[in-house]
């Protein structure tokens, strides 16, 4: 099969197509045949070596995907040839640049009719990050003002969605006026442009947009420098979900901004999470049936061929993206 490999750790470059022997499902095991695969941040940090939950070259990225049932193990029910299913891989085994890959049954979760493969090998990662943090870690509430930081991200665009379908209202933080203008036309109530607002500024205007409280819940998808601004941007009794640190800097924060003010800090990895015992069929299943329904969109933002593994790592990591970047395999 084809597969795309990391040899050494390194830049785009170092991601190449190769030919594999073909998986098998083992006991326990699903084997899928790829249609589509979610390309993350993670990604790109499992191909730089700055992954720590990444194995050693030679490997295969991909952490989530979609596509159709080939075969599957002893002890696996539930399941048949020719089924539609998105899954998780594991993050200390990833695999999903590659045409078939076998997974955990219990990471994979059937594809209602009419959801596109594209569309669902979005959702384990990215989606799943925002549905958990915002459900689960901020238990955000009808009514609640929520900041989403990197807003027109994968992530921020299934938060900006997810939070404003549960009744709240969504401040959208992005680093261009195009950017905050389609996080409103996904729902979001308030735009901040970061190309506008820097820094203590930005601040200031999320303030501003909450009357001086500041918000119920913050999620930070960013890190570094940003994180400290979360922290202020917080209200009393506020939430801050940290879970990315894209900007690959220490983030330096004083106590005083969020000790006095009762504010709780959760920090969070889907991956991490997962490898701990939860089982993520759940809240999969509860996206993936809303995104049939058409009360969410997972915006695609580009497609690329599994070839061009290394085109899609140099979109993502331009950060330039409105959405979610797919690597396609050329089949159904």
């Amino acid at each position: 099969m084809r597969a795309v490999r990391v040899e050494e750790f390194g830049g785009p470059e170092v991601l190449v197509p190769v030919e594999v022997p073909d998986p098998v499902a083992g006991p326990g095991q699903v084997l899928l045949r790829v249609a589509a695969a979610g390309v993350n941040r993670a990604d790109a940090l499992i191909r730089a070596g700055k992954y720590h939950r990444a194995g050693r070259p030679p490997l295969t990225p991909g952490l989530e995907a979609a596509g159709t049932v080939l075969a599957v193990g002893e002890g696996v029910t539930g399941f048949r040839p020719g089924q539609r299913v998105m899954a998780m891989a594991e993050s200390n085994n990833p695999g999903f640049y590659a045409e078939l890959a076998a997974v955990p049954a219990h990471k994979v979760v059937a594809l209602p009719d009419g959801v596109d493969p594209v569309a669902a090998a979005g959702l384990p990662v990215a989606w799943l990050s925002a549905w958990y943090s915002l459900n689960h870690l901020a238990r955000l509430a009808k009514g609640e003002t929520v900041v989403v930081q990197a807003a027109a991200s994968g992530v921020g665009s299934a938060a900006v969605q997810i939070a404003a379908e549960a009744g709240a209202r969504v401040v959208a933080v992005a680093r261009t006026a195009d950017k905050t203008e389609w996080a409103a036309s996904l729902g979001a109530h308030e735009t901040v442009d970061t190309s506008v607002f820097e820094g203590d500024a930005v601040v200031d205007e999320v303030l501003r947009l909450t009357g001086g409280e500041g918000a119920d819940v913050v999620l930070d998808t960013v890190g570094g420098d940003t994180f400290g601004y979360s922290l202020r941007q917080a209200g009393f009794a506020g939430r801050v979900v940290a879970l990315a640190n894209v900007a690959l800097a220490p983030s330096t924060i004083d106590t005083r901004h969020f000790y006095p003010k009762n504010v709780s800090i959760h920090g969070f990895q889907i991956t991490g999470l997962v490898e701990h015992g939860y089982d993520p069929r759940p809240d999969l299943l509860a996206l993936v049936e809303r995104v049939a329904t058409g009360a969410y969109r997972v915006p695609v933002e580009a497609t690329f061929p599994l070839e061009r593994a290394a085109a899609a790592h140099e979109r993502l990591e331009r950060r330039s993206n409105r959405g979610k970047v797919v690597l396609t395999m050329g089949q159904d």
